[in-house]
């Protein structure tokens, strides 16, 4: 059962195949300042009704040294549309300003913790967490969102403070797990505050 990385943790290790035909490994983004990794699939109503708000917040903060990897670890068996074809198909379709890697083997979502799609994990420098949780709060339906978590956690991380927010809840589908019963966590588990 995953237990999401606490405040302060490093970032684990991957070596994970991209859609863009490269394997990335956590040290292929050295030279970002700030990485955002987060978790995230090809169906999920929830991240496609976040997609662009991600998109822009992606762009806004490119200029500060932040980058966005995204992570796929959905299994197939669930949901077929989050097959390794579709995730190409995808980014080839919406140019998203991130790398898209695929997790067939759903080792990292683990060591990650990776509870939803979307879930977001903030790291500094040194590839310390400074924020994990959601994006925005209403991801289903963005026009209907409030505030958006990440977007803060950036503006106070880029801007040399102390995120005041680390930790929210993220909101999204299960990550689908291929052992359910070994790693599914219940609905009423995955509260983080």
């Amino acid at each position: 059962m995953p237990f999401t990385l606490p405040i302060g943790a490093k970032a684990p290790d991957f070596s994970l195949p991209a859609t863009d035909g490269n394997t990335y490994s956590l040290s292929d983004f050295d030279d970002a300042e700030t990485l955002v990794i987060f978790f995230t699939c090809n169906h999920c109503p929830f991240v496609l009704g976040s997609d662009e708000v991600t998109r822009a917040t992606a762009e806004k903060y490119a200029d500060k040294g932040v980058q966005f990897v995204g992570i796929n670890s959905n299994w197939v068996g669930v949901h077929p549309e989050d097959s390794w074809d579709h995730m190409v198909e995808r980014m080839e379709e919406q140019q998203f300003p991130w790398v898209y890697l695929h997790d067939e083997s759903q080792e990292v979502a683990l060591a990650y913790g990776a509870l939803r799609t979307p879930h977001f994990y903030v790291f500094d420098s040194d590839r310390r967490l400074v924020y994990t949780g959601r994006g925005i709060d209403s991801p289903e339906d963005a026009s209907k969102s409030t505030v958006n978590d990440l977007d803060n956690a950036l503006a106070e991380h880029t801007a040399g403070k102390t995120v005041s927010t680390p930790l929210t809840n993220p909101i999204g589908c299960n990550v689908k797990w291929a052992n359910r019963e070994e790693h599914w966590m219940p609905d009423e588990a995955v509260n983080l505050v």
